[in-house]
């Protein structure tokens, strides 16, 4: 079996809906619902499907433009936070996709998008047909509105924008939160495995829909254990920990561990994985069952600070929710 660690270097998309992002403009989606290019889930191509406007997309489609000038939506970030990383897709649009695209971004709190100061993130590029486009960013700044530009029309079947949700403005006082939500910028750093459901579901908010919501690994041939792990809200007093195997019934791990550690400096992911053998237990072998939210007490690392928690399932399978509640410390 593979060996190959998966490395997010805590990056999120921050496109997503379940952080409250939502497209807010657009200037044309006649073909097909600007909407659908947050879409969480992969563009598929239904082969002969047509609705009252042509050929069914998944993905934005505007009009062929027979006037000046070109198409552009505009995302409202659900949490503000600094990009990263860009995966711009045009799969299944071959001969319909636009020549090029540019990307721009701002801050602000104003309600009328006329009103937005923009600043470019990614200037015009070439892009192909039915590819995915990988662009870079060095910004540091933190973003609540995205706006992709496209010239000087087409179709783009998913933008995913990856980055940090700020922790700039968090303020969670003294009262117990959720250290491990993805809502208060909580994130995967690196797992063994995410064969069927990404490792980052886990931190949704919510119940999961479905097993694909959740994070899954494949059936281990070979001995051994699957494992993720995430950097945290800084916290301490750990308190409540909460692991659900909803819709897991044939194929929930046989029992789990966790360990965390308080990692003060800035490090590798590489490293961090490396040191993670040596953390200390949150708990050690706990059993657990099908299609179940399990609550445990914490008695191992009550006044200890974490800010990075291993979560070891053996041998394999499939987890959709963690918790873990705590106090916050700056």
């Amino acid at each position: 079996m593979s060996k190959k660690i998966i490395f997010t270097n805590g990056l999120i998309d921050l496109a997503q809906p379940r952080l409250g992002s939502k497209v807010i403009f657009k200037t044309d989606d006649f073909f097909a619902s600007a909407n659908r290019i947050i879409d969480p889930l992969p563009p598929v191509f239904k082969e002969g499907l047509f609705d009252k406007n042509g050929k069914w997309m998944d993905g934005w489609e505007s009009r062929r433009k027979r006037i000046s000038g070109y198409d552009f939506l505009i995302i409202k970030l659900g949490k503000p936070g600094s990009i990263n990383k860009i995966n711009l897709d045009t799969s299944y649009f071959n001969g319909n996709q636009p020549s090029m695209i540019s990307l721009e971004g701002c801050y602000s709190k104003l309600q009328n998008i006329k009103n937005l100061k923009w600043k470019m993130l990614i200037g015009k590029k070439k892009i192909k047909a039915n590819s995915h486009h990988i662009f870079n960013t060095s910004s540091k700044s933190i973003f609540t509105h995205i706006k992709l530009n496209i010239f000087p029309d087409g179709g783009v079947a998913r933008l995913r924008l990856y980055g940090n949700i700020s922790k700039e403005n968090n303020s969670f006082g003294i009262k117990t939160i959720n250290l491990a939500s993805l809502l208060n910028g909580a994130s995967v750093i690196a797992c063994n495995n995410e064969h069927f459901g990404k490792a980052e579901n886990i931190l949704a908010p919510g119940k999961a829909k479905n097993m694909g919501d959740g994070w899954e690994t494949r059936r281990r041939r070979d001995r051994g254990f699957d494992w993720l792990i995430l950097n945290s809200i800084n916290g301490r007093k750990i308190d409540k920990i909460e692991i659900s195997t909803h819709h897991f019934k044939g194929n929930f791990p046989k029992y789990c561990s966790l360990q965390a550690a308080f990692i003060p400096n800035k490090k590798s992911s590489s490293s961090i994985v490396k040191s993670s053998n040596k953390w200390k237990f949150l708990m050690n072998k706990i059993n657990l069952s099908a299609n179940k939210t399990h609550t445990f007490k914490n008695t191992l690392m009550i006044n200890n600070k974490i800010n990075f928690i291993k979560i070891n399932i053996f041998p394999d399978g499939g987890i959709s929710r963690f918790k873990i509640f705590g106090k916050s410390i700056l």
